[in-house]
């Protein structure tokens, strides 16, 4: 979660307490229904808060890392949800939050192409992110309705009050709300997949008159953002990369698109290729900027009632160290790690990890960087113990090699160390159950 120090948007107001401009709700930017439709939602949920009806809301988010498989996947449910149950006696409220800044959105590339391609506000006006929320998570959490989660197994701890009232995702199922409906996990690419899926097989349940409503209007710039999701995740539906549910939804999808005349096989690879471009175009970010693009993180409770819980954060780049190094001021690691530590002072992070992944020839280079600080929850002396805990664990797991640039000293004092590993399918998803093992159960000495 990132850190800020006001959460106090309204539909006059930015978060920053600057007054939006008096076009802000009804410049013409973004052309399409859906971003007609995003817009006056987010308008109405803002407006809602200020009049007390804040309980009449559900809130569907994806994970903090915002990707294109979050962003599309909260947008198609919250549009669902709002649509499907409007001929009901109480129609449900529902929005989309982009857990991240709205200034860090660009910094997935492939975003904006896919938000531009679904005719969407070029200003973002048109989505509600995290810093443009309207109190903190923590009292919001309390008072809507509940919440929806997508390509997400848990809520982040800020909103921990607030009531799971569905899951949809694809990750490792970690046994959060049982109860709640829909309550989906299933291995595919892509969780935009299973949100569409489950879209499609409800509207295609309704009804239709004189028994019923019929299908809601589905705007072709969902239905092509889905695809872009789909694609991206799957690599254009690479068999070996998605599963049948990935190609059957996409199928399904396509034949209510504006494409539905194209082939599948042609639409996918064609996104694939046009968002991979963007994807891999990161040369004009900084080294902020990447650790800022893809990061996840939260506090992690420990288990001993006497050791601080930790706030932990994950960043993950398809860059290697050397190249961020060459970004920074003074082009030295030393000079990397200032730049790491302004980042997690800024979002008061205890312990962070940069995993970069690369390529040297057709090897692939996993390297991990951890850095742990001594001056938010813990002190020195916790601080050198969790580093300590952290490395071991990383140690056993891993056939680590301290990275050549780690020459200026040996790390540990200053609980700074970079390694290089060969296991090449070792990510964030392998990395981060072992070192948040290792957290909680660290004991402070």
């Amino acid at each position: 979660m990132y850190f800020s120090p006001t959460y106090n948007a309204t539909p006059f107001v930015f978060a920053s307490g600057e007054a939006r401009p008096a076009e802000y709700w009804t410049r013409e930017e973004g052309v399409g229904h859906f971003s007609e439709w995003s817009k006056a939602t987010k308008l109405a949920f803002l407006s809602d808060w200020v009049q007390g009806k804040a309980e009449e809301w559900t809130i569907v988010m994806g994970n903090e890392g915002g990707d294109l498989d979050s962003m599309a996947a909260a947008l198609t449910w919250a549009y669902h949800v709002s649509h499907s149950t409007l001929h009901h006696p109480q129609p449900r409220k529902a929005i989309a939050l982009l857990q991240t800044p709205l200034d860090a959105l660009d910094l997935r590339p492939e975003n904006k192409v896919a938000l531009d391609n679904s005719k969407m506000s070029s200003g973002h006006r048109d989505l509600l992110t995290i810093d443009e929320l309207p109190a903190h998570p923590k009292e919001i959490a309390k008072k809507i309705k509940g919440i929806v989660l997508v390509d997400h197994p848990l809520p982040l701890s800020v909103w921990n009050d607030a009531r799971i009232l569905g899951i949809i995702d694809h990750h490792a199922d970690r046994g959060v709300a049982p109860h709640a409906s829909p309550r989906i996990f299933e291995q595919v690419a892509s969780c935009t997949t299973l949100v569409a899926r489950q879209m499609l097989d409800e509207l295609e349940a309704i009804p239709t008159p004189p028994d019923g409503p019929g299908e809601y209007h589905m705007p072709h710039e969902l239905l092509e953002l889905i695809l872009d999701a789909i694609a991206i995740d799957s690599d254009g539906l690479n068999r070996k990369k998605s599963s049948a549910a990935d190609a059957d939804v996409s199928r399904r999808i396509l034949a209510r698109s504006n494409w539905h005349n194209e082939s599948l096989a042609e639409v996918m690879d064609r996104l694939d290729k046009e968002l991979g471009k963007a994807k891999r175009d990161l040369s004009h970010l900084s080294v902020r900027d990447l650790l800022r693009r893809d990061w996840k993180g939260d506090v992690v409770r420990t288990t001993d009632e006497s050791t601080p819980d930790i706030h932990l954060g994950f960043a993950s780049t398809p860059v290697s160290l050397d190249d961020q190094i060459l970004r920074t001021p003074k082009q030295t690691i030393t000079s990397w790690f200032k730049v790491e530590r302004r980042w997690t002072a800024e979002i008061r992070a205890d312990v962070s990890l940069c995993l970069n992944k690369y390529k040297v020839g057709k090897r692939k280079v996993r390297e991990i960087v951890l850095t742990v600080r001594s001056d938010h929850r813990i002190d020195e002396r916790q601080a050198d113990s969790l580093f300590n805990a952290i490395s071991a664990a990383l140690a056993e797991r891993f056939a680590l090699e301290r990275h050549p640039k780690m020459n200026h000293g040996d790390g540990v004092k200053g609980r700074q160390m970079v390694w290089t590993h060969k296991e090449g399918a070792a990510g964030r998803k392998v990395v981060r159950p072992i070192v948040e093992d290792a957290v909680k159960r660290w004991v402070s000495p």
